[in-house]
């Protein structure tokens, strides 16, 4: 089996100087009198943090400084690694058998940890060439709609970093996986701006933008912050049909935002949309919001208790809206006036100020 690379562009690790520390401990079957080296990412390479021998029992105990916002680890025995995210005080549980270390284990303790190994445990399945186009495919549309639920996490930043046999999951050269890659880079641009991580995804997400606008010109696609406004048809929790174009035609200002209300940044956002629409509204605002969620529950519990037009798109994250309004990030709000898009908005700290320059 090829070895499966995940690799960290760009990263200054932080740790914390409160004395804190974070532990793993765990059993390694067939190990005895063994080194294993605890290493931490930084810059796109990993340096020691700590080692500890694995006694006769082979059991192992390791303590290392908390860090200041979450990072991934590994641990590495010969040539073979563990990964996993710590985030601040974790206590993580790993038990492995030899002589397939970085295949035949466990790690309990923390739910984002448990996550990653499971992403990691479903790669192997397609290292090597193994596994067919359509599966590969369904694999990434899965782990899509997990980064789109979370993308300001450590387990979305460890996936569009993932490679396999070599080769970006998320190829920030291929437009499709780039609008993802953009829903993280933006999500931690807007609610993690000291995360050492932050500059690096901006400049990826960045790059491959000027890439795509220099050798693509789909005029389906709003790419400019001024744009004709393209019609979008969806349906309200009560089945009724509400028109994109319709609602600009009616309103002095319409501001159309794409989220997820299953996202971390959901209850924040709408916080901040509803002061937008209580001081605007009576001038004539009007918002269009439509979910990316996977499914419905939690979009339809939220709608009902909001006071502005709230529609639901079953394509998600795949849908032709999201391809058609470049949305690479959630949350991302389109400015509407005279039916023409005036502006976008993917800083929502900026969005009060954006609306009030056009009314």
């Amino acid at each position: 089996m090829k070895k499966i690379v995940f690799m960290i562009a760009a990263v200054l690790t932080l740790t914390a100087c409160t004395g804190n520390s974070f532990h793993i401990d765990g059993t390694i079957e067939g190990a005895s009198d063994t080194t294993l080296v605890l290493e931490q990412s930084s810059n796109g390479e990993w340096f020691i943090v700590d080692s500890v021998k694995v006694n006769k029992k082979g059991k192992f105990s390791v303590s290392a400084p908390a860090p200041e916002v979450p990072n991934i680890y590994q641990l590495r025995l010969g040539d073979q690694t563990i990964c996993f995210p710590i985030d601040s005080l974790d206590h993580l549980t790993i038990k492995a058998k030899l002589p397939n270390f970085a295949t035949d284990y466990t790690i309990s303790g923390s739910e984002h940890a448990e996550l990653v190994m499971k992403i990691d445990k479903e790669a192997m399945q397609f290292a090597g060439g193994k596994g067919t186009p359509a599966e590969r495919q369904a694999w990434k549309d899965k782990l899509a709609r997990q980064i789109a639920a979370d993308p300001s996490g450590i387990v979305a930043y460890y996936t569009i970093n993932k490679y396999i046999d070599g080769q970006p999951l998320f190829d920030p050269m291929n437009d499709s996986d780039l609008r993802f890659i953009g829903a993280v880079a933006n999500a931690f641009n807007s609610f993690r701006p000291n995360d050492p991580r932050t500059d690096y995804l901006v400049n990826v997400l960045l790059e491959g933008q000027r890439r795509r606008r220099a050798t693509t010109a789909a005029s389906d696609t709003v790419y400019a912050d001024v744009a004709s406004l393209i019609d979008i048809k969806l349906q309200d929790y009560h089945g009724k049909e509400y028109s994109l174009a319709k609602v600009a035609a009616e309103n002095r200002i319409v501001l159309l935002d794409f989220t997820a209300y299953m996202a971390d940044i959901s209850p924040q956002l709408n916080k901040l949309l509803n002061d937008i629409y209580q001081s605007y509204h009576a001038k004539g605002l009007a918002i269009y919001q439509i979910s990316l969620d996977q499914d419905n529950v939690a979009w339809r519990q939220a709608a009902q208790n909001l006071p502005w037009i709230t529609v639901f798109d079953p394509g998600s994250i795949n849908s032709q809206n999201v391809g058609t309004y470049n949305v690479t990030g959630i949350p991302t709000t389109f400015i509407i006036k005279n039916s023409e898009i005036v502006e976008r908005v993917e800083d929502p700290t900026r969005l009060k100020a954006a609306v009030a320059k056009y009314l």
